[in-house]
C-alpha cells in the first residue's frame, strides 16, 4: 500500500509538471496553466490509484498458475538464453 501511494505522489508530480507545460505553451496564460494543471492531474491521480489497486488485486494476481498465460522467458527457445543472461 506504502508503494502505492508513493508511486502515485510521484505520477502526480510528474503529471502535475506536464500538464502546467503543455497548458502553458498552448495557452500562453500562467492562470489558464496552472488552473488545468492542478484540476486534471488531480483528478487523474485518483483515477491512476485506483487503477493501480485494481490492477493489483484483478490483473492476474488472482489466477490459478494453470490458466495463467506461459511467459515468453520459460518458452523453450529462451531457456539457453536465459541461462546465459541470468546466471544462478
Amino acid at each position: 500500500m506504502l508503494r502505492d501511494l508513493l508511486k502515485t505522489g510521484s505520477f502526480a508530480a510528474l503529471h502535475f509538471t506536464v500538464g502546467f507545460g503543455v497548458a502553458y505553451l498552448i495557452s500562453g496564460s500562467l492562470p489558464v496553466a496552472l488552473g488545468v494543471a492542478l484540476i486534471e492531474p488531480a483528478v487523474n491521480t485518483v483515477v491512476f490509484f485506483f487503477h493501480e489497486r485494481a490492477w493489483a488485486n484483478y490483473g492476474g494476481a488472482n489466477v490459478p498458475a494453470d490458466k495463467k498465460a506461459p511467459r515468453v522467458e520459460h518458452h523453450h527457445a529462451f531457456r539457453p538464453l536465459r541461462s546465459v543472461a541470468l546466471p544462478g
